[in-house]
């Protein structure tokens, strides 16, 4: 009943594939998700050139971007990034400290670290004062491990 059809991806989707590679998926999920949001197109025989293009391209970013993650994972690496935020009594967080505000606090304090999406950045959830552990993935290969210290404003 499920039919799968073939698409080529045009950006990165997360769980499916990068740019340029050929994925067979529900129907359903590319015309409805996939089409409409420019992520992918309709797989054919023509487009064997483009899928070619994409690839040659996405291999020349891939050198590029190991490159500057490895400065970055240099100037990141056992750094310790400061994030006041409002505390109670009790020494407990009003709210959080997200991986957005850890992105923001790292691109301020090192300057090679301004391309981190916080989506890319692991930490366990920060509900108290104190030093936590975090691992900033910043590319397939190379991660780079730094310490939030979390202070009362």
């Amino acid at each position: 009943m499920a039919k799968n059809v073939k698409v080529i991806l045009r950006k990165e989707v997360r769980n499916l594939g990068m740019p340029g590679d050929t994925v067979e998926v529900k129907a359903g999920y590319a015309r409805n998700f996939l089409i409409p949001q420019g992520e992918a197109f309709a797989w054919s025989e023509k487009a064997g050139k483009q899928i070619e293009q994409m690839q040659r391209a996405r291999r020349a970013q891939a050198l590029a971007n190991r490159e500057d993650a490895v400065a970055a994972k240099a100037a990141i690496e056992g750094k310790v990034v400061e994030i006041s935020a409002k505390v109670s009594e009790s020494g407990k967080l009003f709210g959080g400290v997200s991986a957005e505000k850890i992105a923001q606090a790292l691109a301020a304090s090192v300057v090679e670290a301004g391309s981190v999406e916080a989506r890319s950045i692991t930490v366990e959830n920060i509900k108290t004062t104190g030093e936590y552990p975090v691992t900033v993935k910043l590319h397939p290969e190379i991660s780079a491990n730094f310490t939030v210290k979390v202070v009362a404003e």
